[in-house]
């Protein structure tokens, strides 16, 4: 492949295998559109279990050596391919908006966030040394090494696809494991292919990323079981989840879940409504909803819930809707139709519910208008299903008894946000809220390389990011030393 194939008007009809670019081993190809114009912008293969077998047979025998490098070697690696992204930034935001309809704020902070993560993971290489601890046996020295798990497969979202492959390739690599990526079928470029392309640069050796783009229907069960996988790294809804982590734990895989989210927005009576305002368009509305961390559900103090609903709604209405490679436009458009006759499914059962449409509702082809609901209560669909769009439903609540009981009705536990006039009070709040990051006089749409992202209940198992993701990525290894003749009673 050439230089020219950072951006999606190249060739990226191939597998990247141990090393080299490669055919599929059937013809069959997967289309990739713009969902902004609905044009066909590039092919990939459709990979079949054949392919995720040599995937898989790479990693396992490259792994090994790569394990024993040292921790600036690996780190070094990682440093050219930041380099890499930092050289060709504007060609991925680029790819970012033909690819997944990414507006221009949302692709910048998820090139930001991917080069966190890889200047993060640089340190994490060097953060697996041995450690000692007391023995209650004389003469015996424990130590603790932390060592690589081995072989982790990756399967990336549509919604985030490079900054969500990033977050689990580049600490892969970092702590000394070998990878097989199937990104999504409609981001199999920026989610995979384009991170095989960054890697293969910055001088990674051969068989340590491994891409394989094809639809989930088809090889999605032989990655997640394959024989040689040693970490499942996923993140998708919790429905499929299930079935990735059971399937994983089968072969004793361990399974590392980011799932779905029904994350709560809570206003409180004292809350300064202008700057919780500002924060729900942003939390509800960045990359037209489509992100597991987004508002779900607006709950609202009661005494300020009028003026709430008329802000929201009048800011919702005014915010420039277009082909996301304009920079004035904020909201692009929804990935594919199905996604879109979801959302609007949600938004239509809702009013028939009986809520209020204070804006929005309509689309047009991919673009869905941000939408604003009143008069909604917790048990509607746009409220109690994940509608992953660019929809606001807005609750009622009389005092935060009843708004924490609210926030918590949900098998989720991802992410929530509170606006309080105070504090100290919105703090005290945060600790009663049962999700895996709670965020005070902010919204949900938080993520930092050094602070462990995850959910509680249904929402996931374990964490990426900070210091965390060494628990999933590696595992610990007991040495012990006896160094004087020790007594044992018989």
């Amino acid at each position: 492949m050439t230089d020219r194939e950072f951006t999606l008007d190249g060739d990226w009809n191939a597998l990247y295998v141990d090393g080299e670019w490669v055919a599929a081993s059937r013809d069959e190809t997967i289309a990739v559109e713009n969902p902004a114009t609905r044009e066909r912008v590039t092919e990939v293969p459709a990979a079949t279990e054949d392919d995720v077998d040599r995937a898989y047979e790479a990693a396992a025998a490259a792994q090994a050596a790569w394990s024993e490098r040292s921790a600036e070697e690996r780190a070094s690696v990682i440093e050219d391919a930041i380099g890499i992204l930092d050289d060709r930034r504007d060609d991925i935001l680029e790819a970012l908006a033909v690819e997944s309809g990414s507006a221009n704020a949302k692709a910048f902070a998820e090139w930001q966030t991917a080069q966190g993560m890889c200047h993060h993971a640089t340190g994490l290489a060097g953060r697996m040394e041995t450690e000692t601890s007391d023995s209650m046996i004389p003469g015996k020295q424990n130590e603790i090494e932390r060592v690589p798990e081995g072989v982790v497969g990756v399967i990336s979202p549509w919604n985030f696809p490079f900054n969500l492959s990033m977050r689990a390739v580049a600490p892969a690599l970092a702590t000394g494991n070998a990878v097989v990526l199937k990104p999504a079928s409609s981001t199999p470029v920026t989610g995979g292919l384009l991170l095989a392309r960054i890697f293969e640069e910055a001088g990674l050796p051969d068989g340590l990323l491994n891409v394989v783009t094809g639809r989930g229907s088809d090889v999605g069960d032989r990655m997640a079981s394959h024989p040689e996988l040693d970490v499942m790294a996923f993140t998708g809804s919790t429905e499929v989840g299930r079935r990735v982590a059971a399937q994983a734990a089968e072969n004793l895989a361990l399974p590392a879940m980011e799932l779905g989210g029904n994350n709560p927005y809570v206003v409180t009576a004292d809350a300064d409504v202008d700057a919780a305002v500002d924060s729900a368009v942003f939390g509800s509305f960045l990359h037209q909803g489509q992100i597991c961390i987004s508002i779900n559900r607006h709950l609202v103090h009661e005494s300020l819930y009028d003026e709430y609903v008329e802000q929201l709604a009048e800011r919702a209405g005014s915010l420039p809707i277009g082909d996301p490679r304009e920079r004035e436009n904020v909201v692009g458009p929804v990935i594919d139709e199905d996604q879109r006759d979801q959302i609007l499914a949600y938004v239509e059962e809702t009013v028939e519910q009986g809520a209020t449409l204070e804006t929005g509702g309509g689309h047009e082809d991919l673009y869905v208008e941000p939408t604003v609901l009143s008069d909604a209560t917790n048990d509607m669909a746009a409220a109690c299903n994940e509608h992953f769009g660019p929809v606001a439903p807005v609750i009622p609540f009389s005092d935060e008894e009843e708004a924490v009981e609210m926030a918590n009705d949900t098998e989720h536990g991802l992410a929530a946000a509170i606006h309080a006039g105070d504090l100290d009070r919105g703090r005290e709040l945060a600790d009663r809220i049962e999700a895996g990051m709670v965020h005070v006089n902010d919204q949900p749409v938080n993520e930092e390389p050094s602070v462990p992202f995850g959910g509680m209940k249904a929402s996931g198992i374990g964490r990426y990011d900070g210091d965390a993701i060494l628990h999933e990525l590696t595992q610990t290894k007991w040495i012990s030393t006896q160094t004087e003749k020790r007594d044992y009673p018989f």
